[in-house]
């Protein structure tokens, strides 16, 4: 697939999540320089020193950010055939192949997905209150789709690296009931998690979803590459550098002082975009019920 067919994208609100970026877009520039990055971001200025990076202004959607990753995907989707989402706090390790043929294939290619029940069986052998009531809202939220709640056939997607194809305007209505799950799930206090919006929102769309090696992309994911050095896949001595640059910018050095305020204003912020977001969005779901029947 030629370069030119297909992008990144990702999603960089705030400081750290923009200096995050800021690597990205540095790693794409050394592995990928003829693939465009697109960044929706409240501060597009910062990323102006990147040629190949297209940056567009976006402020925070929902009570939290994690569900306005479909702004980023929509707006490459509007530019490109594919677009390949990625989380700003990941790394690219090695050149892009320019011969991705997964790519391709019309829908949804995840690096990591599981089926929808394997996840509900889950719940019934933990104690974790939260991880049960978020299972209770995908089964409510599947049946506003008048879909099975029990989810037979949905995917759950693990949203930190996907791509997404154009499907004669299958992805047009992924979308649009994304945007519908994105406010039923932060309506209902769920507000992680995104990949269970993905995986029912392809679904009712007709869009496909699959597992993919992803093959000619090498990243880092903190999180990931931690469990691959626990099965003996990766090396902590030759990481550390990117394990050190992730914890110098995500978690900063603060006094007392001022770890007190950043709680404060963190959990006031949360607040007042929990109560906006109530206001705003309170009949939003009612006179969205005919488009989903």
């Amino acid at each position: 697939m030629s370069q030119q067919q297909f992008c990144f994208c990702t999603l960089a609100l705030g400081k750290v999540y923009r200096a995050l970026a800021g690597l990205l877009a540095k790693d794409l520039e050394l592995y990928a320089p003829n693939t465009a990055l697109i960044i929706l971001t409240d501060n597009p200025q910062e990323f102006s020193k990147y040629s190949q990076v297209l940056a567009f202004e976006h402020q925070q959607q929902g009570v939290k950010c994690y569900h306005d990753k479909r702004f980023a995907v929509a707006k490459a989707l509007s530019l490109f055939n594919s677009c390949i989402f990625i989380d700003s706090d990941m790394r690219i390790l090695a050149p892009i192949s320019e011969d991705m043929e997964w790519l391709l294939a019309p829908g949804i290619s995840a690096r990591a997905c599981m089926d929808m029940p394997k996840k509900f069986a889950k719940a019934s052998t933990t104690t974790n209150k939260k991880f049960q009531r978020e299972i209770e809202v995908i089964k409510k939220a599947a049946q506003f789709l008048n879909l099975d709640p029990e989810c037979q056939n949905v995917t759950f997607v693990h949203e930190y690296l996907f791509s997404v194809t154009k499907s004669t305007g299958k992805e047009i209505e992924f979308l649009e009931t994304w945007e519908i799950l994105a406010k039923y799930f932060e309506l209902n206090g769920i507000y992680e998690g995104e990949g269970n919006a993905i995986g029912l929102a392809a679904y009712k769309a007709g869009l496909p979803v699959r597992w993919s090696e992803m093959t000619g992309i090498s990243f880092f994911n903190n999180k990931t590459e931690l469990i691959k050095i626990q099965k003996g896949q990766s090396n902590m001595d030759e990481m550390s550098t990117y394990f050190e640059e992730h914890e110098r910018i995500t978690h900063p050095k603060r006094s007392i002082l001022g770890k007190i305020i950043f709680k404060l204003t963190k959990a006031t912020m949360h607040l007042y975009r929990t109560i906006k977001y109530r206001i705003v969005n309170t009949y939003f779901l009612e006179e969205r019920r005919e488009k989903v029947s």
